[in-house]
């Protein structure tokens, strides 16, 4: 191995990519999580579809790359921005390069208003998370473990409020824990567990417009006291 080979693969390139999650309506009308992809323009795994991400520039820290990057591909701007892990196995790259790069993986949340607002051409297209394409380097191990995070984080966070307009009945908000979760849910053991998580409570108002009894309308309490 030549000098020069052995010192690329010893200095590995940083990365900065993020994973983000939204709800959309399905074929069916049942909300269902996306996430976007960009299309790969150059090798390694050109053609393929990855996550949105870039090189760590030197003057960038990584949560401000992680923004420059979602906007700069994707037209996005998330108010939900957290880091999510590193990864930086040594055939990431498939033994398709000598470069190893070690990606710093965000994850991000987008209602649907901020979603339709997104970039989508031939080059960036949203995918159902459970039904991705081949994806470059080791993007859909990196999904599914954002996927696992935001799973296990909705059990005991407010996170699913992000999905949600200000207010909110309880079968809304179930809908978005159906959707994340992949699964139903009975409504009266949902409505248990939610009043007693405290993460809610009744605006005092109800939703217009309904044919029947309108539900009651909630708002997300203002409680910090839940961990990360």
């Amino acid at each position: 191995m030549s000098n020069a080979l052995a010192s690329s693969i010893e200095t590995p390139t940083l990365a900065v990519s993020t994973v983000i999650f939204t709800l959309r309506p399905n074929y069916k009308g049942c909300l269902q999580l996306a996430t976007p992809l960009v299309r790969r323009i150059r090798a390694p795994f050109e053609g393929q579809w990855a996550l949105p991400g870039g090189p760590l520039n030197s003057d960038e820290d990584l949560a401000t790359s992680a923004s420059h990057t979602l906007r700069d591909t994707t037209g996005l701007e998330p108010r939900y921005l957290e880091q999510l892990y590193a990864f930086g196995s040594v055939d990431r790259a498939g033994g398709t390069s000598a470069e190893r790069v070690v990606s710093i993986v965000y994850w991000a949340l987008v209602g649907a208003d901020e979603a339709e607002r997104a970039i989508t051409s031939e080059n960036v297209q949203w995918f159902w998370a459970d039904e991705l394409p081949e994806l470059a380097f080791d993007h859909k191990e990196i999904i599914n473990y954002a996927l696992g995070r935001l799973r296990n984080k909705l059990e005991y966070s407010r996170i699913a409020h992000v999905f949600l307009a200000e207010t909110f009945t309880l079968a809304q908000l179930r809908e978005v824990y159906e959707a994340v979760l992949g699964r139903e849910l009975d409504p009266g053991n949902f409505r248990r567990m939610v009043e007693s998580t405290g993460t809610v409570e009744e605006t005092g108002e109800v939703l217009a417009g309904t044919r029947h009894r309108p539900p009651k309308l909630y708002r997300a309490t203002t409680n910090t006291g839940e961990r990360k």
